[in-house]
């Protein structure tokens, strides 16, 4: 790649190539590619005139001239859809923006002034029909304010103030749109998920590939608790298939053979085998956009009440209006309190506080559903950890293997291999990467494995049923006998403080693999920052053994915890505590933990979550660190205080506006002006960052 050093600091270089040395796309393949690099920290390019910013570690410059030099524009990656998408909005933004600032100030002063006249009223249809419409529909909203203040500021012949009061309509206007699309975008990117591989039917049985290799007509086969990676036709098996990602309801669907599914929906219960129809990044995007305009209506209460709050005032502002005429007798004193309306910025800086702080969030790699979920997370005063892939690392391990009757610890782990492999689960990918490690090859000679949430896994193996999950699933409903010598080698186990899971077959138990389960790092700091931060309550629930979950709760020193729990208890146990008159935070990551997911005020998953459990959760941490729960209990709380700052400023403001205006201090037009650059200025003050730099370091 050709270029010039511009200009150049200690970890900051300009650069500049000819003009249109590349196009949109190809700048945002560059921006992609050379962010991706260790010691880049930030570029910008813009392909208007071939310039490029670039941050960088500063003792790597040499490394850096010499990737430039080796760059080959027409040989990089095809860019993002949603970076691509993002370099769009942002170039319609700053294109808009500079044509309504070039007719505003160079070619409206140059018009006569008829033609400007009649410009403004021409402009003014356009609010006088959404008015109009309005209050065909009953509705007596802004739509009616604004379009009686333009109205009442032509019939007195100001077109300059009605022209004025148009323009920044238009120029909030424009500012909100561009926050909502830029904050979609970055939440599209958040979202994508990708599925690496998947299981697909051959004529010799099954096998995993890499998702790029299926093509239309492959069957691509998903068990309970995976992501539909693929549009399709069902051609064998049943399940229940959780769509909220498409529809919004939270209720899993049957879906049976002949019946589509979708990518981005998720197997809740049941096995099925999908013919493949559509696949590709198009497609799993396409569906997180729809997600995303869903989520834009899951308005946090605070939003709703500022929206309602505005609409109600609207009456209020035309009764003042028309008080003020009666006594007076003095339109322009009356038109200055229709100039001048709570309801405007009252309607735009709250949804704009909320669409930027969940921006914000998923710039801190954490993706919000919908803004009412920050509410709930910043007034919530209990918090509930599942402990085995939430409180514990995602990538625990097995620390030993016990046989019994005749088994050795090869043929327990390469059986139990076997069984795992099919399912999402940190600890059946643990057993799974464990035999990996022994290089113990685990063919398929069992039958169609069934899948018991929260239990285990049942199949026939040799004609024999076997059985791999929790001591609950093995002996209490499968009935499988525990000798007296097994159940002293148990509790031995326990007071390890290990996890335990059980393999039978034949109804005999075969043997115990044991799981290592480390705590997250800084996991016991976390829960006491969130102390700090107003959750009164901790609750910690798993369904290990009291033992482990003792020794768990006394390193991690939470209130209340709960061992051998299963799914519906999770969910009842949040449910009595909601029912106490708690706002419950539940945090998980299995199957397992849906249920209670589904009874929190809000949830959140963790990034190695299960499909079904990032699917079900209002809040998916993108990352393995727990800390971000810490800045998400920051951010939502800051959020709730700015709407909070902003609500007194507006009222504050607009009543000195409307004095003074009564007092004949202010005209109409200065009054109006005045509104609407405060109105402006908070929904652009809204958009600032909520945490400061420094803070989100500190707590990374």
């Amino acid at each position: 790649m050709q270029y010039t050093i511009t200009h150049e600091l200690p970890g900051r270089m300009r650069l500049r190539g000819s003009m249109y040395a590349f196009d949109l796309g190809e700048s945002v393949s560059l921006e992609e590619y050379l962010a991706a690099v260790p010691y880049v920290h930030d570029v910008s390019a813009n392909p208007k005139n071939g310039s490029i910013l670039i941050l960088y570690q500063r003792d790597c410059r040499g490394e850096l001239l010499a990737l430039l030099t080796s760059i080959r524009i027409s040989n990089l990656p095809e860019p993002s859809p949603c970076g691509l998408e993002t370099k769009r909005t942002d170039a319609e933004f700053v294109r808009d923006l500079s044509l309504l600032l070039f007719r505003r100030f160079v070619i409206r002063p140059l018009l006569p002034l008829l033609l400007r006249r009649i410009h403004t009223v021409f402009r003014a249809c356009g609010y006088f029909r959404d008015g109009g419409s309005s209050l065909l529909h009953g509705r007596l909203d802004t739509s009616v304010l604004d379009a009686s203040a333009i109205g009442a500021a032509i019939v007195q012949a100001d077109t300059k103030t009605a022209s004025s009061i148009m323009f920044l309509l238009r120029l909030s206007g424009l500012l909100e749109d561009y926050t909502k699309k830029r904050t979609r975008n970055a939440l599209v990117h958040s979202l994508a998920i990708n599925v690496d591989r998947v299981w697909i039917k051959t004529g010799d049985g099954e096998m995993t590939i890499p998702i790029s290799q299926v093509t239309q007509g492959d069957q691509v086969i998903v068990r309970t608790g995976t992501l539909i990676p693929v549009d399709g036709t069902i051609c064998s098996g049943d399940a229940m298939v959780n769509e909220s990602s498409m529809t919004g309801e939270p209720l899993p669907v049957h879906k049976s053979i002949g019946a589509s599914v979708y990518a981005g929906t998720a197997v809740e219960e049941g096995e099925i085998a999908v013919a493949v129809r559509s696949l590709g990044g198009e497609t799993r995007i396409n569906k997180i956009v729809d997600m995303i305009d869903q989520s834009e209506a899951l308005k946090a209460d605070v939003q709703n009440k500022a929206e309602q709050l505005a609409d109600a005032i609207v009456p209020y502002s035309f009764l003042a209006a028309a008080g003020v005429f009666l006594i007076t007798s003095n339109l322009t004193r009356a038109l200055s309190v229709l100039m001048v309306d709570y309801s405007c910025a009252l309607k735009l800086s709250t949804p704009i506080s909320v669409i930027s702080a969940m921006r914000e969030a998923s710039g801190m790699n954490i993706m919000v559903k919908g803004g009412k979920y920050l509410e709930e997370f910043a007034l919530a005063d209990t918090i509930v950890f599942d402990k085995t892939g939430t409180l514990t690392v995602a990538s625990p391990r097995v620390a030993g293997i016990l046989p019994f009757t005749g088994y050795t610890e090869r043929e327990i782990l390469r059986t139990a291999a076997c069984l795992e492999e099919h399912f999402p689960h940190s600890v059946a990918r643990a057993i799974v990467r464990k035999a990996e490690e022994e290089r113990l090859k685990h063919c398929e000679e069992h039958a169609a494995v069934e899948y018991v949430v929260a239990h285990g896994i049942a199949t026939q193996l040799h004609g024999e049923r076997a059985l791999i999950g929790s001591a609950h699933f093995i002996f209490d409903d499968e009935g499988v006998p525990l000798g007296e010598e097994e159940q002293r080698v148990i509790e031995l186990e326990s007071e390890h403080g290990r996890s335990l899971i059980y393999l039978a077959i034949g109804r005999k138990l075969a043997g115990i693999i044991c799981i290592e389960d480390a705590l997250r790092p800084k996991a016991g700091e976390v829960i006491a920052s969130l102390r700090d931060l107003g959750i009164a309550n901790v609750v910690m629930i798993t369904g290990d053994g009291e033992a482990t979950a003792r020794a768990a709760a006394s390193v991690l020193g939470v209130d209340t915890y709960y061992s051998q729990v299963l799914p519906e208890d999770k969910a009842a146990i949040i449910s009595d505590l909601r029912a106490s008159g708690k706002k419950v935070i539940m945090v998980g990551d299995g199957v397992n933990d849906t249920p209670g997911l589904a009874a929190a005020n809000v949830s959140v998953a963790m990034k190695d979550a299960s499909d079904i459990a990032q699917e079900v959760a209002d809040i998916t941490l993108l990352s393995a660190d727990l800390q971000e729960l810490i800045l998400l209990r920051h951010l939502s709380r800051r959020l709730l205080k700015r709407i909070d700052t902003n609500y007194r400023f507006i009222l504050g403001f607009n009543t000195g506006l409307l004095v003074f205006g009564q007092l004949g201090v202010l005209t109409p037009a200065a009054s109006a002006l005045l509104h609407n650059v405060s109105t402006m200025g908070i929904s652009a003050g809204s958009m600032r960052p909520l945490l400061r730099e420094t803070e989100t370091s500190r707590c990374c």
